[in-house]
């Protein structure tokens, strides 16, 4: 996943610095959430129910804090597939959530701030690089 900002414009919300469309916010505020409400870590069950009741249209929430929404219980919608391919796996795959093989679970993860720390020392390391003349 490819990460573009604006650092003179960086949203106060990580969310909105991760992903690009407020439906992708929502789902990935609500996996987060759902994560948090179980210590930190959920199975891979949980989590395939947690993407079925999106596909299907079950999941009912109030944590919505945006308007329209605020306040109202809102049923959100989210095609499985697209869940596993634009949610969850590129929150593994920049360390926000990482997962288990062994216990076959999902946990909140920290490497997301380790990597950026590496790519700030990476660009440190590239101007420090003496030029060609």
């Amino acid at each position: 996943m490819v990460m573009l900002f604006d650092r003179f414009n960086l949203p106060d919300d990580i969310y909105e610095v991760i992903f690009a469309t407020k439906q992708q916010i929502i789902v990935a505020k609500l996996l987060i959430g759902m994560i948090k409400e179980n210590d930190d870590e959920i199975n891979k069950t949980e989590m395939s129910l947690f993407a079925t009741k999106l596909h299907e249209g079950d999941l009912i929430t109030d944590l919505i804090d945006e308007a329209p929404y605020k306040g109202k219980k809102v049923k959100v919608s989210y095609n499985k597939r697209q869940f596993y391919d634009r949610i969850l796996t590129p929150m593994k795959s920049m360390g926000l959530i990482d997962y288990d093989l062994y216990k076959k679970t999902y946990k909140l993860s920290d490497h997301f701030n380790k990597e950026m720390i590496r790519v700030g020392l990476l660009w440190l390391k590239e101007m420090r690089k003496p030029g060609k003349k």
